[in-house]
């Protein structure tokens, strides 16, 4: 979706760093050099359990509004129809021609704003989850990095800054797991809940 690709943006951008203390870092059983490592944003949003959900979440809400909106309008369409029948056949006085007309433009006025106050409250809506998901990264980060092993996490997508790492500096499996581990526990606890129901 066109939102979420904003936290692709803002991930490859992440520079995070912390206090420094110890010179080397264990990462997946190999020995980093150094205390720079990285995340491959690409990876991790394609396989974080949590942003799977979000975007799911988003399409099913996306396509209920779109359906609703679809209805409302075919429901509106036949009502003009009947209208202009109506008007055809001479059924209808000129007052209550009139009457009608308001009425009618009053009903697409009102379906033109549901429209409206719905795209924004998904806006927002997807705004949010995005800042979520970006908050939940960082804060599992400073946990991963308790032991103060890193100076820095980088985030690092094709295209993006970073043009070369070692591979041995890539965290991102450690990260990914740890980040899926305790999306389900706090999906299990209730501490979180994405609407994911099926598109009907």
């Amino acid at each position: 979706m066109k939102n979420f690709s904003i936290v692709v943006l803002l991930l490859s951008t992440i520079i995070w760093g912390c206090d420094k203390s110890a010179s080397t870092a264990t990462s997946g059983g190999k020995q980093v050099a150094g205390r720079i490592v990285f995340v491959n944003t690409d990876t991790l949003l394609s396989q974080y359990d949590y942003y799977k959900d979000v975007i799911k979440s988003s399409e099913n809400k996306r396509f209920r509004l779109e359906t609703d909106i679809s209805n409302k309008a075919k429901n509106f369409q036949n009502k003009v129809a009947f209208f202009q029948q109506k008007v055809q056949q001479g059924g209808l006085t000129q007052e209550q021609g009139q009457t009608a007309q308001a009425q009618l433009q009053q009903e697409e006025q009102a379906i033109m704003a549901f429209r409206d106050k719905s795209a924004q409250d998904l806006a927002k809506e997807d705004a949010k989850k995005t800042e979520d998901i970006l908050n939940n990264i960082q804060a599992f980060l400073k946990e991963f990095n308790a032991g103060d092993k890193y100076d820095m996490v980088i985030g690092y997508s094709k295209g993006g800054g970073v043009l070369f790492a070692k591979e041995d500096l890539d965290i991102t499996n450690a990260v990914l797991e740890g980040l899926n581990k305790k999306y389900a526990e706090d999906k299990k606890s209730g501490k979180v809940a994405t609407d994911t129901t099926a598109k009907k």
